[in-house]
């Protein structure tokens, strides 16, 4: 059975078993990782579906999560909603309630509702990582992984000189190497010309497989968006029949403030078991049936 197959499985299949205690064990000997003493099962298994059940490249992505987690204490150390609340507030980021057609999540940021004298480029980054946390716990999205919508419109100077190569290589590391969530497509829209040297510093530290999904819609999305989703599952503000974006990001607020426990949890304890309850549960898309994966 190859790593596709073995994603579907269930979390308690005996199959996956020997992968798990295989990746428990080179974790434990790992010096790096010699301050962790206890990986559970759930959060090691978000590395193997992340990299289709190769042990080796699993255990790799695991030590850059943990790396980038020390290296970036602005960032991971702080998992609260509430800590961010008045920019959750600006309606500048939510998740779609259904899953494209491949079942992958779909996220969306609205650039224009940041403003970056109140909100630091960290503090930006902390939402994002607060999401991918919860999202990274579905175990269809460990399957389907998440795609991306960027809305570029309002981007100013004040956002790009809040962007330095530090930051710009802590983004491209969760893109590529330093998350366990697979990366199926970034959308970018009503980007401005003076968008393109920020793109061109995080540009040179992707990897080719992050490079091609990367697609540049400009104001034409309305038309071209449509080829990579469908119209019921997109906000009308981008050419779609679905909820109105500033519901959408209301609804994903409110759901990241239910899980302020769960992600104060995972901020400091994020190799522990911790599942997300029947309380915490993300009913939006997790009803529909299972879709045919993608490459």
């Amino acid at each position: 059975m190859n790593g596709p197959q073995l994603s579907e499985l269930p979390d308690d299949s005996e199959q996956l078993e020997p992968y798990v205690i295989s990746l428990r064990r080179t974790a434990l000997q790992a010096a790096e990782l010699s301050a962790v003493r206890t990986f559970s099962d759930g959060f090691l298994i978000k590395f193997l579906r992340a990299r289709d059940f190769d042990v080796d490249l699993s255990l790799k992505l695991l030590l850059n999560y943990q790396r980038w987690r020390r290296e970036s204490p602005e960032i991971s150390g702080c998992l609260s909603p509430l800590s961010v609340l008045g920019l959750l507030g600006t309606s500048y980021h939510g998740v779609l309630p259904q899953r494209d057609h491949s079942g992958s999540r779909v996220l969306v940021y609205r650039i224009g509702q940041w403003n970056p004298k109140d909100w630091s480029a960290f503090q930006v980054f902390r939402v994002s990582l607060m999401t991918s946390e919860i999202i990274s716990m579905e175990t269809q999205t460990q399957r389907r992984g998440l795609k991306a919508i960027f809305d570029l419109q309002g981007w100013s100077l004040g956002h790009a000189l809040q962007i330095n190569p530090s930051l710009a290589r802590k983004i491209s590391s969760v893109l590529s190497d330093s998350f366990p969530l697979k990366v199926r497509g970034i959308h970018l829209v009503n980007e401005p010309m003076f968008f393109r040297p920020v793109f061109a510093m995080i540009r040179p530290f992707l990897p080719d497989k992050i490079k091609q999904r990367i697609h540049m819609h400009g104001a034409d999305y309305h038309d071209t968006l449509g080829d990579f989703f469908s119209p019921d599952i997109l906000p009308p503000e981008y050419g779609g029949e679905g909820p109105g974006v500033e519901e959408v990001c209301q609804d994903w607020t409110n759901q990241l403030l239910q899980k302020e426990k769960l992600l104060q949890q995972i901020a400091t304890h994020p190799t522990a078991d911790i599942a997300i309850t029947a309380d915490d549960s993300l009913t939006s898309g997790e009803a529909e049936t299972e879709r045919p994966s993608e490459g």
